[in-house]
């Protein structure tokens, strides 16, 4: 059986850095990221810990070509994307 996929957008506390994933365990992926489970990582060192985005989608290979999408957007348009679905900023992993 295939898995599908996730692609994710991540923020810091202060909102100041995005940061966009994919993959096919969320739950576990973002565990990883509030651990530092990588403290060498981008996400590590900017302190993006709050899942602000997802998009959930039948493929692994589907998820990546909207992760490819989204890094080619511009800021602007990656912050109408999270208004739209999550205006207050909320941390949705509460939620998964």
């Amino acid at each position: 059986m295939e898995r599908g996929g996730c692609v994710y957008i991540l923020t810091n506390f202060s909102h100041t850095v995005l940061y966009i994933g994919v993959t096919s365990d969320l739950y576990a992926r973002i565990i990883e990221h509030k651990e530092k489970f990588y403290p060498n990582s981008f996400t590590a060192k900017f302190n993006c810990n709050k899942l602000v985005y997802y998009e959930q989608f039948s493929t692994i290979e589907e998820a990546i070509g909207k992760e490819k999408q989204l890094k080619n957007w511009k800021r602007a348009w990656k912050i109408n994307l999270i208004n739209a679905e999550n205006s207050n900023w909320e941390d949705l992993f509460l939620n998964l």
